[in-house]
């Protein structure tokens, strides 16, 4: 519902002077300044007063002042019969001035009570009040009335202009808070974007490595049981010890990554292949740095992958192929397929479940199933 323009107030932004420049709010002290100086100087040079009758227009200009100040921050507060009482108040102070013969004062309270009520009031108080207090003047100034006419719709438009001008303050002010609060709510969703990036490229640390350390933990338990040879239980301990050097390796290098330092993803995955008997890598398409959650995906899903594949199919031949294409990158690890080993059931079972959660994140895909030829994983990145 649209506000009535009779009934509404100028902003709180457009009545204060917070955003204006240095030398706007110089000048407003100093027109402040200036009309008191010419109060008081009518006051004492007018009818040339003295004595008592001199601190009496002192404390008139005081009085004035003070309820001036008043009204500012009554219309600063949108309270309307207080601003109201006190303009009111500053007319009639106008009015004695003029009857004790000091036209000069009254005047000009009567000029500035017309300009503050248009460019501080509702329109539908302010035109009331400008029609009395310039209505006043014109009655009580001495100049010809062509003279005196133009001077009051002047002034009319000059508070107009002025409530004009405040409410495009306002209304800047306004929006470069909104600017501001958007700015802020950016950043902090900025923040809290790394930080989701940081938890999961922890948890899927943390998850691949003990998954993986699981598997020959479990299988040194077997052997145990079945009072294996002590060489196949080292074995096993020397291989999760392993792993767990590598989980301190990938750490390091995942923190790396978070600061943007990438190592080639086609050396990780020669790298981390390299520990599998049996395994290969092949790069097709034009090679290119990936932003660091796409490459950091891809390296996720391809430790998963072979994670995977020694759990469920040990022994078995592995062939992983990247493929860069000009708008995404796909990440294809296939197993030949083999026996399931004891360790089948081994870990939680949601690694490449928070892999495809994690491409989906990115707008990609992720797909695990059984073929004709054994086990495949297919991740499709967009970059």
């Amino acid at each position: 519902m649209t506000e009535n323009v009779w009934t509404r107030w100028p902003s709180r932004e457009a009545l204060s002077r917070a955003g204006s420049a240095p030398a706007r709010r110089a000048l407003a002290w100093f027109v402040r300044l200036l009309v008191l100086a010419l109060l008081l100087w009518s006051a004492f040079h007018e009818r040339h007063v003295h004595g008592w009758a001199a601190m009496a227009a002192v404390a008139g200009v005081i009085v004035t002042a003070v309820v001036s100040w008043g009204f500012f921050r009554t219309t600063y507060a949108h309270r309307l019969v207080p601003s109201l009482a006190l303009v009111s108040l500053l007319l009639a102070i106008a009015i004695v001035a003029q009857a004790e013969g000091f036209r000069g004062p009254a005047l000009v309270i009567w000029c500035g009570c017309g300009i503050s009520a248009l460019e501080r009031l509702p329109l539908g108080a302010a035109v009331p009040v400008a029609s009395v207090g310039l209505a006043s003047y014109s009655a009580y100034n001495n100049d010809v009335w062509l003279t005196t006419a133009a001077t009051a719709v002047g002034m009319a438009l000059a508070g107009y202009v002025l409530r004009l001008d405040a409410e495009a303050r306002g209304s800047a002010q306004r929006l470069l808070a909104q600017e501001r609060a958007a700015r802020a709510a950016e950043a902090e969703s900025a923040a809290l974007a790394e930080r989701a990036r940081i938890a999961r490229e922890i948890h899927d640390l943390l998850a691949h490595g003990l998954s993986a350390q699981m598997v020959h933990l479990e299988a040194a338990r077997l052997l145990i049981e079945r009072g294996a040879d002590r060489e196949q239980i080292l074995e096993r301990v020397v291989a999760a010890r392993g792993m767990a050097r590598d989980g301190l390796a990938e750490t390091r290098q995942a923190l790396s990554a978070l600061r943007g330092e990438l190592t080639p993803l086609e050396d990780f995955l020669t790298e981390i292949v390299g520990s599998v008997d049996g395994a290969g890598v092949t790069v097709t398409g034009e090679r290119r740095a990936l932003p660091a959650e796409a490459s950091q995906t891809v390296r996720r899903v391809a430790q998963e992958a072979l994670t995977n594949v020694r759990k469920h199919a040990y022994g078995a031949k592995v062939q992983v192929r990247l493929d860069y294409s000009e708008h995404e990158v796909t990440l294809n690890v296939r197993d030949s397929g083999g026996r399931p080993g004891e360790l089948t059931g081994a870990g939680s079972g949601y690694g490449l479940l928070g892999m495809r959660e994690r491409a989906e994140l990115l707008g990609g895909s992720l797909e695990a199933g059984r073929d004709d030829e054994g086990f495949k994983v297919t991740l499709r990145v967009p970059v």
